[in-house]
């Protein structure tokens, strides 16, 4: 599924405003209040609009400034009168101050939730409805859209499956550094390759280091089900590989890697175990369909399903549907592998 977008040229922000490329500060998650935004945001976006955009660009975790220069580019955060807008459909088909294709929203403009489709109709204002013209349910989809698409971390892309044209994924950055006080798009640490020593680093002892590093490698990379590499994973798949890494051999599926290692409690977690969820096909509470491999205390990296995105690493603190936790390197089938690994 693709969105066409009308080119509604509102901004007058120069088309490249550059970066510091300064090393990100891997210990602090980046800040959403106020003092992240500049004049320019305060003054340019409805304060409706600015809460919306942060408020679901958390949720989501995609950059809240990057959700505005969509808005800000499409339709000037809902203030243009140009068809399509407030209430029909441009020439291209699109609606709403996101502009959404109607088929991309999910066939009808305005759909009752929960319901069954196939499409990013959301309900950002939990009135029971995904309204394409309801600013909070067009942008909580925009938020969806771009992050299955490979926001935060490839933002490039996200945009340009949003609108595949070079010059709008230009021009939707430029204006998301006007809107940012330090004049740059940040990236949540955990989503900046850059940070990626750091989880090492932190990781208890060389053989969960090892796992670690396999796995952050794989970032940005497709699922695809069954997958162990080396261009594609699913979520065990990649998990598997990241322990074959490091020498060890653990069951292949979600469905045996549940059983397979030791529980541990929720918070005594640590890096190198696996997190299930009672999602996917054949998934129950007691057999969890998903797993994510945690990096660090609340992070996950996780290859999720097709239409996702690539593989991030993600939190996991908050998302629905959590089971519990596993630790393989408690087991005494790892055991035994790790001592034939220390003595060579």
């Amino acid at each position: 599924m693709t969105l066409v977008i009308a080119p509604m040229l509102m901004s007058t922000f120069p088309s490249i405003l550059g970066g510091s490329g300064t090393m990100p500060d891997c210990s602090e998650p980046v800040s959403e209040g106020d003092e992240d935004q500049s004049g320019t945001a305060s003054s340019d976006i409805p304060a409706e609009y600015l809460e919306l955009y942060k408020e679901h660009g958390k949720k989501i975790g995609v950059q809240w400034n990057v959700l505005a220069g969509v808005g800000k580019r499409e339709t000037d955060h809902g203030r243009s009168r140009l068809p399509g807008v407030q209430k029909g459909t441009n020439s291209a088909g699109a609606a709403g101050p996101m502009q959404f294709l109607i088929s991309t929203w999910g066939g009808k403009s305005k759909i009752k939730i929960p319901s069954q489709f196939n499409g990013y109709a959301s309900d950002g204002d939990g009135d029971g409805w995904a309204d394409i013209y309801n600013p909070a349910d067009a942008i909580l989809g925009a938020a969806k859209m771009l992050k299955r698409n490979g926001a935060p971390e490839d933002l490039r892309r996200a945009l340009f499956t949003y609108n595949r044209a070079w010059w709008y994924v230009d021009q939707v950055l430029a204006i998301a550094r006007g809107y940012a006080k330090d004049g740059e798009v940040k990236r949540p640490p955990e989503a900046d390759p850059m940070c990626d020593q750091t989880l090492v680093d932190a990781a208890p002892g060389d053989v969960v280091k090892k796992i670690i590093d396999y796995a952050l490698a794989q970032r940005g990379k497709l699922y695809r089900w069954g997958g162990t590499g080396p261009d594609a994973f699913d979520c065990s798949g990649v998990i598997y590989m990241a322990y074959r890494n490091a020498g060890l051999t653990i069951p292949r599926t979600t469905f045996v890697q549940w059983p397979f290692g030791v529980r541990v409690k929720d918070g005594d977690e640590q890096p190198g175990d696996l997190v299930y969820f009672n999602a996917g096909p054949g998934t129950r509470a007691n057999s969890p369909g998903h797993v994510g491999l945690v990096v660090s205390k609340g992070k996950m990296l996780e290859a999720r399903c097709t239409l996702c995105g690539p593989i991030k690493v993600t939190g996991y603190a908050n998302r629905p549907g959590r089971v519990g936790f596993t630790r393989p390197l408690g087991t005494d089938s790892v055991k035994k592998q790790l001592e034939r690994l220390e003595q060579g």
